[in-house]
């Protein structure tokens, strides 16, 4: 099973490098390509004194109505000439309704393509965008770093970072026609407790999982050299050459509980390769 239905949400015009490395996903499993582009109207009516809202409110919609179709049509001409098979849509919502909003296109689909949500070159709505396709989605997000060219070639040599939850589990089966893919993966554990479940045998389980799936897998366990995991996670990549990291999200329901904090957060901010994460 493969990924046959890929999404990716556009905000802001110039997301161009973000629609290139989704439609070179989309090419390489063979996917139809669903392009959402999104307005957002980010007024609150109690802001505004009484008898004002209703008029600032319904200017603010027309306003993000008009930028929602202006970037549908520029998508449109955009993929007038590309070979595979997409769609392209538009809708407006305000911030309170990105999640439904977003939930709802994203649970019918196989993967999310999106960029990442910090940084100096990250669109204002990226956040609400990926949390929507995380939690009111349920599906695998690929977060793509600041180089979004690179993911034409990605998914050769993959780390997965395997801590035994529930999450990283998920994250690893969504992941696996990229993981059957690759030329290389490495179950990468840093510092495993003792205690833990797979006690003498860290991602031990994984690998023999894998390995069925006719993965190649191999497993590094990594003491904690450095003060956070995600550095640990950072600088392993780079060393091993890995061009995808596979890792789960962690959190219980919302956005701002899982991803702004802990090592998602900080692989959301720091990391050079692609990460797909699921939850």
């Amino acid at each position: 099973m493969g990924y046959k239905t890929i999404l990716t949400v556009v905000t802001q015009p110039g997301q161009t490098a973000q629609l290139d490395a989704a439609i070179a996903l989309a090419r390489r499993e063979d996917a139809h390509l669903e392009i959402f582009c999104l307005g957002v109207d980010h007024t609150q009516t109690g802001y505004y004194y009484a008898g004002a809202s209703a008029y600032v409110f319904q200017d603010a919609i027309d306003r993000a109505m008009a930028a929602a179709s202006a970037l549908e049509q520029e998508i449109r001409q955009r993929m007038g000439n590309e070979d595979i098979r997409w769609s392209v849509e538009s809708a407006v919502a305000q911030m309170g309704g990105v999640s439904g909003l977003i939930g709802m296109r994203a649970r019918f689909t196989d993967l999310a393509v999106l960029a990442k949500p910090y940084g100096s070159r990250a669109q204002p709505d990226t956040e609400a965008v990926i949390e929507a396709a995380l939690f009111a989605g349920g599906i695998p997000v690929l977060v793509l770093p600041g180089n979004e060219t690179a993911i034409a070639q990605s998914g050769r040599r993959v780390m997965v970072a395997w801590n035994q939850s529930d999450e990283a589990l998920h994250a690893v089966r969504k992941a696996l026609p990229l993981l059957k893919a690759a030329d290389q993966v490495e179950i990468t554990v840093i510092d495993p407790s003792p205690h833990g479940p797979e006690r003498s045998d860290p991602g031990g389980a994984l690998c023999q999982m894998l390995t069925r799936h006719g993965v190649k897998a191999e497993i590094a366990v990594l003491a904690r050299t450095l003060p956070t995991i995600s550095e640990v996670l950072n600088r392993r990549a780079t060393e091993t050459g890995a061009d995808l990291i596979v890792m789960g999200a962690y959190g219980k329901s919302r956005f701002r509980e899982a991803i702004m904090g802990g090592t998602t957060r900080r692989m959301l901010e720091h990391a050079q390769v692609p990460l797909l994460m699921a939850r």
